[in-house]
């Protein structure tokens, strides 16, 4: 039994798809990124996501009072197929943490990018991926 598991069905228009689990809430996505967000933002998405999830977490462990915290990332991919991301860049603003907790926020970050961020570790080279094909 899996232990996430999603649905992604296509429009019937262009690259539009709209997808998520069984009892949650649904997205499009578009390739062409007209009507929501392509494949490759959406997978920046879920690693900002998930980072700032942890960060959020874990300054509230730390009992650090956060205001505000956005995530924001850039990609360079290769010029040829498959376009995978060469390099991410990602910049991490906090509001209402103190200058004198500065290390404790990026301990934050360094504990999600080490140990917790399951999308970044997700991206490592040794995944397992399989494929199955059915045709009704």
């Amino acid at each position: 039994m899996a232990d996430v598991a999603v649905t992604l069905r296509w429009t019937g228009e262009g690259l539009r798809f709209d997808g998520g689990a069984r009892d949650g809430a649904w997205i499009r996505l578009d390739g062409d990124g007209e009507t929501g967000p392509a494949p490759m933002q959406t997978l920046l998405l879920a690693l900002a996501g998930c980072m700032a999830a942890d960060v959020v977490n874990i300054l509230g462990k730390m009992r650090l009072p956060l205001e505000g915290l956005e995530f924001r990332i850039e990609g360079d991919r290769a010029p040829e197929p498959p376009r995978r991301y060469l390099r991410l860049r990602m910049v991490c603003e906090t509001r209402g943490i103190a200058a004198a907790d500065e290390d404790k926020v990026r301990r934050a970050l360094a504990l999600s990018e080490e140990k917790y961020c399951s999308v970044l570790h997700t991206l490592r080279p040794d995944l397992d991926i399989g494929t199955r094909l059915i045709l009704s």
